[in-house]
């Protein structure tokens, strides 16, 4: 790990240090509302039941590639970016464990006090670039929603995939959504507005990373949709 933060370029820990300070902000502010911009003010019903649709969405509609013949209850899978852990109550309801990382250890606060009784769960905060806190055990899937579209450079956005690269068992899938509206300028610096990636960048990015890029939705959008299979 000391590694990792000896070798990281000033200016990529400088954005780490910013996404870490904006999000425990937001988390203080209006931790929901920043994690599901739908309503200002959420009830805990109204807002974990946004994360059960969302798994509705695309998750359930979407088993074929994300359990590949397994049982959803046998399966262990990832979240990157679990905020105060609207989605990832849901995947617990449906996965046999699920472990989650997110920057913000104010976002973690509150996830660890939503999810509290709910034994599948594993919370960790990470870096916000690399996963070297979650066990290195296979992965049988691994998802993320509103997430990647927040993060600032592509290179964070790359070692996320490598990471997820190596946790991943081989042929699974990270099914992500990223932000694809690439006439939007966005500055080094936005923990908001994040870097956007073309359909070109994500294959690009795929290959990069071991990953097979095979299916998208949303090309263009804000709501652009990656389906990554582990190569091997």
């Amino acid at each position: 790990m000391l590694a990792r933060l000896l070798s990281r370029p000033v200016s990529i820990e400088r954005q780490l240090q910013t996404m870490r300070r904006d999000w425990d902000q937001r988390a203080r502010q209006n931790a929901w509302h920043f994690v599901a911009t739908g309503k200002s003010e959420w009830t805990a019903e109204q807002f974990f039941a946004s994360g059960e649709r969302a798994v509705a969405d695309y998750i359930l509609g979407d088993l074929t590639n994300i359990c590949q013949g397994k049982a959803a209850g046998d399966m262990r899978v990832l979240e990157i970016g679990c905020g105060a852990g609207r989605v990832t109550r849901a995947l617990a309801r449906l996965f046999g464990e699920v472990h989650a990382v997110d920057i913000s250890e104010e976002m973690l606060e509150r996830a660890r006090l939503s999810l509290a009784g709910i034994h599948n769960v594993h919370l960790y905060r990470n870096n916000g670039m690399d996963l070297g806190v979650v066990p290195a055990i296979p992965f049988d899937f691994a998802f993320s929603i509103i997430v990647f579209q927040h993060i600032p450079s592509r290179e964070v956005i790359a070692s996320y995939l490598r990471e997820v690269h190596r946790l991943l068992r081989a042929g699974a899938l990270f099914k992500l959504q990223v932000r694809g509206n690439t006439s939007d300028s966005s500055a080094p610096d936005d923990t908001w507005v994040g870097v956007a990636l073309s359909e070109d960048d994500a294959t690009a990015l795929a290959f990069e990373c071991g990953f097979e890029p095979r299916y998208s939705t949303g090309a263009g959008t804000p709501d652009f949709w990656l389906w990554f299979f582990k190569a091997g």
